[in-house]
C-alpha cells in the first residue's frame, strides 16, 4: 500500500491579514497531482485541518474541493482533528463520509476502532487520535491522574496496542497531533501547553508501523517511521528557508518498506527585506522578491510617510512593515536620553521621530508655547483661570 503523509492544512488561515484561500487551492491542487503521480492509495491527514474552530463557508468549500480532487485522483483519506479543529464540526458526518472513501477520526472513543484497509498482503489498521487536551480527555480515558500530554497520549496508545494485539499483529499505522520531543516549532504553531505539559516522549509510539504526526509545520524525521510532514504552506516568516513537502510511504507484507519526501511547489515565496525606502523601491537586487510576500524593515532616519502604499507598487504583496532607526541605543533609559536637555530640544525630538524635522517656523510656535506654558504655571494659583471661565 502506498500513503501519502501531509497536515496542518490550517483552512481558512490569513497571513498578516490577507486572505490565504487561493493559495490554499493551488497546494491542495498540488497534492492532488502528486496522488495521481504517484498511485497514492490512502492520503492521511493528522490534524489541524482547519484553521478556526469555526470555519467561515469559504473554508469549508475550499476544504471539500480539496478532499473531492484527492479522492478523484484515485486516494481515500483519513483525518483526525488537531488543536485548531472542532472534533464536532469536522467530525460530522463521518459514517455518511466513510462511505465515499473519507475517514474521519475525531473522538477519544475512535482512538482505537481502526480504519481497516487492504491490500495485496491483507488488512492495514489506521488508527487516528485527534489533539488530546488532558482536562477534557483524561476521565474518558481511564486516567484521572493524568496532568500532561504524554500521560493521555500513553492512555490512548495503550489501548490502540492492545487493539492491534488482539488483530494479530496486523499492520498499523498511527496519526496523532502532538508536539513530540526532538520536534522543533517554527513559531506560526499555536501552544497546545494548557492543561499540562505539552510535549509527549518518541517513545510513546513504540510497536507501530508508521507514524504520521502533526502539529509541527516543517517536514522533520524523528525516526524512521515517526515524521512531520508539515503545512503545505508557509504560515509565518520564520518559515522562508522551509521547502514544504509531503512523505510518501510504502508498506510491504512486513510493515514500513520505505518512506520518500516529495517537494512541493511554492505557491507564493517570502522575503525579508531591510533598507531605505528609496533603496528598496529602486534596487534591482529586490526584483525576485517582487511576487513574494514582503516584510520589510526600513532603515529611514525619519519615519517615511506613508510607506505601505509606496512599496505596494512595487511589492503588491507586502503584507508588513516596520521602520528601525539606524541610530542611537534603544536600550538608552528615556530618563537618561533626555537628561540635561532643554524642553525644545525635547519636543523637536519627538516631532523628528513621529512626523519628521520641523521647519523654522514650526519651532517658533513650538518656542512660544512652551514659553506661554512656563509662564502659566509660574502665575499664582488664584490668577490663573479655571477650564473653561471667561477672562476679558
Amino acid at each position: 500500500m502506498r500513503m501519502l503523509h501531509t497536515s496542518d492544512w490550517h483552512i481558512g488561515r490569513t497571513f498578516h491579514g490577507v486572505d490565504l484561500l487561493s493559495d490554499q487551492v493551488r497546494a491542495l491542487s498540488a497534492i492532488a497531482e502528486l496522488v495521481a503521480e504517484e498511485s497514492v492509495d490512502v492520503v492521511v491527514i493528522p490534524g489541524d485541518v482547519y484553521d478556526r474552530s469555526i470555519p467561515s463557508a469559504d473554508a469549508i468549500a475550499v476544504c471539500n474541493r480539496g478532499f473531492e480532487a484527492i479522492r478523484a485522483a484515485g486516494a481515500r483519506i483519513v483525518a483526525t482533528s488537531g488543536n485548531h479543529d472542532s472534533p464536532t464540526r469536522l467530525g460530522a458526518g463521518a459514517s455518511f463520509a466513510a462511505a465515499g472513501g473519507l475517514h474521519l477520526r475525531t473522538t477519544v472513543a475512535e482512538a482505537d476502532e481502526p480504519v481497516l484497509l487492504s491490500d495485496e498482503h491483507g488488512e492495514i489498521a489506521m488508527y487516528g487520535i485527534p489533539y488530546l487536551e488532558p482536562e477534557i480527555t483524561r476521565a474518558e480515558l481511564g486516567v484521572p491522574q493524568a496532568r500532561s500530554h504524554a500521560d493521555i497520549l500513553d492512555a490512548a496508545m495503550s489501548r490502540i496496542r492492545a487493539d492491534i494485539a488482539g488483530r494479530g499483529g496486523i499492520r498499523s499505522v498511527v496519526l496523532a497531533h502532538a508536539f513530540v520531543v526532538g520536534g522543533e516549532a517554527t513559531g506560526s504553531e499555536r501552544s497546545i501547553s494548557v492543561g499540562g505539559v505539552e510535549t509527549v516522549p518518541l517513545s510513546a509510539f513504540t510497536g507501530v508501523d508508521y507514524v504520521a504526526l502533526g502539529h509541527l509545520h516543517s517536514p522533520q524525521i524523528l525516526s524512521e517511521s515517526v515524521r512531520y510532514s508539515g503545512s503545505p504552506l508557509p504560515y509565518s516568516f520564520a518559515e522562508n528557508s522551509h521547502r514544504k513537502a509531503v512523505w510518501i510511504i510504502d508498506l510491504d507484507a512486513s510493515g514500513l518498506r520505505e518512506v520518500r519526501r516529495r517537494d512541493l511547489p511554492s505557491v507564493r515565496g517570502l522575503s525579508r527585506l531591510t533598507g531605505t525606502l528609496d533603496e528598496l523601491l529602486d534596487d534591482p537586487a529586490h526584483a525576485a522578491a517582487q511576487e513574494h510576500y514582503v516584510s520589510a524593515t526600513l532603515t529611514d532616519t525619519a519615519r517615511p510617510v506613508d510607506p505601505l502604499r509606496k512599496l505596494r507598487d512595487r511589492f503588491p504583496h507586502v503584507v508588513h512593515v516596520e521602520w528601525s532607526r539606524p541610530e542611537g541605543n534603544p536600550e538608552l533609559r528615556y530618563r537618561e536620553r533626555v537628561h540635561g536637555r532643554r524642553d525644545t530640544e525635547v519636543a523637536q525630538s519627538f516631532l523628528t521621530d513621529v512626523r519628521g524635522a520641523p521647519s523654522a517656523g514650526e519651532m517658533a510656535w513650538l518656542e512660544r508655547a512652551l514659553a506661554a506654558a512656563v509662564t502659566e504655571s509660574d502665575r499664582p494659583a488664584e490668577l490663573v483661570p479655571l477650564a473653561g471661565e471667561l477672562t476679558a
